[in-house]
């Protein structure tokens, strides 16, 4: 109650004063304020370069973010995720232990799955790279990526059938075709 009473005192006097300021006084005038403006920073487009090497630190960063010691729930290893499979596939030959502790085995192993894939999905690289299919624009990139998640068999099926191959995790192939579609790779 005091501090209502406080503010309806504070209300009321202020409006007494407001009433005994004479009418034929000027308005005050408006003080001349300095006003800093900061230096403009001139924004420069970021140019996201799709080379090589962009590519791979993008599936990396997909699969293991970029960890080369990680073993998945499904027992997929390392950067790029590979099974023991594929690793055999390869001519790669040698422990998890072993594997996981090489990263410079754990890129050629992606550098040699690449070029296998490539090798075998040529064909379709040829025929679609730059076209779209089942609403995707395929590209080179994303073939080979889409191969890497699931294999190029599968990818031949989603060329043929449109069977859209999805991993343990639900990753679609269709969805790596997009996301790493555009990169200039060397193979």
């Amino acid at each position: 109650m005091l501090i209502v009473s406080s503010v309806v005192m504070a209300f009321t006097s202020f409006q007494r004063f407001e009433r005994e300021v004479p009418l034929d006084l000027e308005p005050p005038r408006p003080l001349a304020l300095s006003v800093i403006v900061p230096e403009t920073k001139v924004l420069i487009p970021k140019v996201i370069v799709k080379n090589h090497k962009a590519f791979l630190d993008a599936v990396g960063l997909r699969e293991s973010s970029n960890r080369y010691y990680i073993v998945n729930k499904y027992g997929y290893m390392g950067k790029y995720q590979f099974g023991p499979k594929t690793l055999r596939s390869l001519g790669i030959k040698i422990s998890k232990e072993e594997f996981l502790s090489n990263p410079q085995m754990q890129e050629q192993a992606m550098h040699l799955l690449l070029r296998s894939n490539y090798k075998n999905l040529k064909k379709y690289i040829e025929k679609y790279d730059g076209k779209k299919l089942y609403g995707i624009k395929v590209t080179k990139s994303g073939i080979l990526a889409a191969a890497h998640l699931g294999g190029a068999g599968n990818v031949r099926k989603w060329f043929r059938r449109g069977i859209d191959f999805k991993d343990g995790n639900g990753t679609r192939i269709s969805s790596y075709m997009k996301l790493f579609a555009n990169y200039n790779l060397q193979i």
